[in-house]
């Protein structure tokens, strides 16, 4: 099994992106050039539900969709979910990835560290690892700290 992982740090508390994360309405409101909606097609987010993702036109080249099942959740820090449909699924099995968010120690009210991890085996040998996507996600969780003071 081969495995990319990225970080970013945020200029917000990780409870605070931990909640902006898991909310549908949120996250569907942070960046809707890079993710249009997000809903759970099946459950409520705890371990065995389905989210559906739309990504917006700004990824749309690379991936329009994907549905996540939902495998782990430590609340209020980490969540791992397994792509079962959509575009990565058709070039990778499997394709897992793992979002933590961590305080900053010493300024856990202020800073966390975004951390974005895949695990993933290619179909097809000669496709690359999944570099669009990690830039896609942590991309996306930096503009979390734009969006934070507008709702």
């Amino acid at each position: 099994m081969q495995s990319l992982r990225g970080e970013v740090v945020l200029n917000m508390s990780a409870d605070k992106a931990w909640e902006m994360y898991r909310d549908n309405d949120i996250i569907s409101k942070i960046n809707p050039q890079m993710l249009s909606s997000a809903e759970y097609v099946h459950g409520n987010g705890n371990p065995g539900s389905l989210r559906l993702f739309r990504l917006g036109p700004a990824v749309s080249n690379y991936v329009k969709e994907s549905t996540e099942q939902i495998e782990s959740v430590e609340t209020g820090r980490s969540i791992t979910y397994r792509v079962v449909g959509g575009d990565l699924s058709n070039m990778y099995d499997p394709y897992r990835v793992t979002f933590n968010f961590t305080p900053v120690k010493g300024k856990e009210e202020e800073k966390c560290i975004a951390e974005w991890k895949a695990e993933f085996e290619p179909l097809d040998p000669s496709t690359p690892p999944p570099e669009k996507a990690r830039d896609a996600a942590l991309g996306f969780l930096k503009s979390f700290e734009k969006f934070q003071f507008s709702y």
